[in-house]
């Protein structure tokens, strides 16, 4: 079974003329088959302030009415999806830029209303992604990169979380490759103090995770992205890393990078 990288990176690159530089370079560098999400940054933030539009948030979740979807289409699908590819290009690296509606690789269905109307919001479910047509690009030698725009099938387009985009990718794709899930942010991973970035916990299984929940070394922030993470894994992908993007040019060298996650040490 060939191998792939799935990595996810944040506004923390995007936002960041010398680090995405750095970063699409490390990410060119890496061998075999691999697909780049990403997020939005702060720019979709500042052009709404520009049109005048004021950002709706309930609990830190930004609700996506119609003319906020048409502003992060704009800059997620637009402005910073055709910015990576054409670094890519740069680099040597045959990147394709997709919104999930392109090729109908992912289709989501709209968030229902319960107590909060999200707005424009599309949810993925284990039908959402089209592993078998993604697979046709890989090898036909492109490299995806998707930013957090999917479809309905119904003619509209949703604001979709890049993290779980990311996620259901690897996971559809674990029926066809190996899959080694990346998410890149701030952090140099896991750590046992927050404040110390050399503390990185380099391998965590899910004993492991349970003991480090008990002792309140990881909470808060990093539980959902750490539940999604073994979520994956049980579901197939072989690793999960967390990761500073600055560092990903350590996987290729075999180098040891980020906090691991597997089913066993």
């Amino acid at each position: 079974m060939e191998s792939i990288h799935i990595i996810k990176i944040g506004g923390n690159v995007i936002d960041n003329s010398e680090n995405l530089y750095h970063f699409l370079q490390d990410f060119t560098g890496l061998d075999g088959y691999k697909i780049l999400v990403h997020g939005g940054g702060k720019v979709a933030t500042q052009l709404s302030e520009q049109l005048g539009l004021e950002a709706k948030l309930v609990d830190g979740r930004r609700i996506t009415d119609i003319e906020t979807l048409r502003v992060v289409t704009m800059v997620y699908g637009g402005l910073i999806n055709k910015n990576i590819v054409a670094q890519l290009q740069r680099f040597g690296t045959n990147a394709i830029g997709l919104t999930g509606a392109d090729g109908d690789f992912i289709r989501t269905k709209k968030r229902p209303v319960k107590t909060i109307d999200y707005g424009f919001v599309g949810d993925i479910d284990e039908q959402s992604i089209n592993p078998q047509n993604i697979s046709r690009l890989l090898e036909a030698g492109f490299t995806p990169v998707f930013c957090a725009i999917t479809h309905d099938g119904d003619g509209q387009l949703l604001n979709t979380n890049a993290d779980t985009i990311a996620s259901a990718l690897a996971v559809s794709l674990a029926r066809l490759y190996e899959v080694t899930l990346v998410y890149c942010f701030e952090k140099r991973g896991v750590l046992h103090d927050i404040n110390d970035e050399e503390s990185i916990i380099r391998d965590i299984d899910p004993h492991k995770y349970e003991e480090l929940k008990k002792e309140q070394i990881i909470h808060s922030g990093m539980l959902p992205k750490l539940d999604n993470a073994f979520a994956a894994i049980s579901c197939g992908v072989k690793t999960v890393i967390i990761g500073r993007s600055d560092e990903l040019g350590r996987v290729k060298n075999n180098e040891p990078f980020g906090t691991r996650l597997t089913d066993h040490i």
